[in-house]
């Protein structure tokens, strides 16, 4: 039998199909066991035929042994005609009887019944039954023994012997009643099982149909109530992945409008100066003047896309990627170096302090990559929003701190600049919003990014004043990982 992609039986398939499965596992045993079945009626026919025809050779041997009779120390047997005629009125079975006296000689009936092969002799009168054969015909026999009134006599052996024929004739008919009705009932309840599992796994079909009927932008999540029990978890995962599909979505279009926005305004003035510098009577200053103003926008629009790249990588980067140890203190003291030059353009002291690379407590796992890029966003948050001159240099530092009994590394990067007010400081990780009040360049994506790198790392970040109760008091971003489980660094 086959149905889509299922078969009854032991067969491969290409794809697995739950209707068949199932169908496999209630069937298959069935099949299997309804030989087992088979053979069990036919002992149990056999059983039931012994019975009423056992009685009968019982009964038989009981009134042939009340025939065996002594006189004057001889022991006699004398069957009636109208008895002979009582045991051989069957013509389905032949019946045969046996009498041995008081020393084994035969006194009447079959020579060729056989012997029982019983050590010792049963009590008077007890009658016993045993399967035989005579004449290379099976045969049941009932024996018993007569004990006779001589002296050193041995107890007299009665037997009747009677054919099967009726026996098994009784247990076919047996077997045939029971069995015969199954081959009726087996293909119905063969049809019944692929009703009940039509019926079973219609909900299936109906949230199939349901869902394949959804337009394309519906997030709405699946009616659980509308589902059998066993299904619901399944649903409720389902509409897990459709409520994170949904935020993913938003988080996708919101992203884009707001980068559509801020790439808005440095393209305006990219194209402004470039009408400005194209005009027949500007001078040769006008022109440097419009050229610089072009290379700033396109620097700012430079650093826009780069932020925006770098905040896709760490929204995308998920639980895919690749970890390492890594030594927070190296990784911290490169970045700084890196961003060396560019403090030193804008007149800013930076520096590094705290741990040096290879101290205890210092490794955590993480990507490098994105490690490093959550201290640069820091670095350079720092650096643009410091006032910084040659007369009164701006500080920017950076630390790396192991605290080994709470299995923690703290990352600080604080500044000496006008720091942030507290009514701002959960405002500031939202991407593209920047303080209000500043002029400095950046696109606002600096710190969104810190806090999805640390995301990944199971790190948290936190702000506060660098210098409370002074003016002005700095900022100092505190981001704390998790050092538990983390072996030594690759380059180690």
């Amino acid at each position: 039998m086959k149905k889509g992609g299922w078969s009854l039986g032991l067969f491969q398939h290409e794809q697995r199909s739950l209707f068949g499965e199932i169908l496999d596992w209630m069937l298959t045993p069935l099949l299997l066991l309804w030989p087992v079945s088979l053979a069990l009626t036919w002992l149990v026919a056999q059983g039931i035929a012994n019975k009423p025809f056992d009685r009968s050779l019982e009964y038989n041997v009981q009134a042939l042994a009340q025939l065996v009779t002594v006189r004057h120390e001889k022991v006699l047997f004398n069957l009636p005609q109208p008895a002979r005629e009582l045991l051989r009125a069957d013509d389905s079975d032949l019946v045969y009887y046996q009498v041995l006296g008081a020393r084994g000689e035969y006194l009447s009936g079959e020579l060729a019944v056989p012997l029982p092969v019983d050590e010792e002799p049963a009590a008077n009168g007890v009658v016993r039954l045993r399967d035989d054969e005579m004449r290379g015909v099976a045969v049941r026999v009932a024996y018993t023994w007569v004990h006779v009134p001589m002296p050193r006599a041995q107890p007299v052996l009665v037997q009747v012997a009677e054919t099967r024929e009726k026996r098994s004739l009784l247990a076919t008919e047996i077997v045939k009643g029971v069995m015969l009705p199954q081959f009726v009932t087996l293909p119905l309840a063969v049809l019944l099982v692929w009703f009940a599992l039509v019926r079973g796994l219609k909900p299936l079909s109906e949230l199939e149909a349901r869902i394949r009927a959804r337009r394309p932008d519906d997030m709405s999540p699946l009616d659980e109530t509308a589902v059998p029990l066993e299904v619901a978890p399944l649903v409720s995962s389902v509409n897990g992945l459709l409520t994170r599909l949904k935020e993913s979505l938003a988080t996708q279009k919101r992203f884009l409008a707001d980068a559509a926005h801020q790439l808005k305004t440095p393209l305006a003035g990219l194209r402004m100066q470039a009408d400005m510098a194209q005009r027949e009577d500007a001078d040769t200053g006008e022109l440097k003047l419009s050229l610089q103003q072009i290379g700033r926008a396109s620097i700012r629009a430079t650093h826009t896309v780069n932020q925006l790249l770098a905040m896709a990588r760490a929204e995308s980067s998920g639980v895919s990627i690749t970890r390492q140890p890594c030594d927070l203190a190296q990784l911290v003291m490169e970045v700084v170096q890196d961003s060396l030059p560019r403090a030193m353009e804008r007149h800013i002291d930076l520096g590094y302090e705290g741990a040096q690379p290879g101290a205890p407590g210092l490794n955590i796992e993480g990507n490098p990559t994105l490690l490093k890029e959550l201290v640069r966003n820091l670095v350079d948050n720092a650096i643009n929003y410091t006032p910084s001159t040659p007369d009164a240099p701006g500080v920017v530092t950076a630390s790396v701190l192991a605290d080994p009994f709470g299995q923690v590394a703290i990352l600080q990067v604080e500044d000496n600049g006008p720091g942030i007010p507290e009514a701002e400081r959960q405002l500031v990780f939202q991407p593209f919003y920047r303080a209000l009040g500043t002029e400095a360049d950046g696109s606002g994506l600096g710190l969104p990014i810190v806090c999805e790198i640390a995301g990944h790392h199971a790190a948290t970040v936190s702000l506060e004043d660098a210098h409370p109760g002074r003016v002005p008091p700095g900022t100092r971003f505190k981001v704390r990982f998790d050092t538990r489980g983390a072996g030594p660094p690759a380059n180690a």
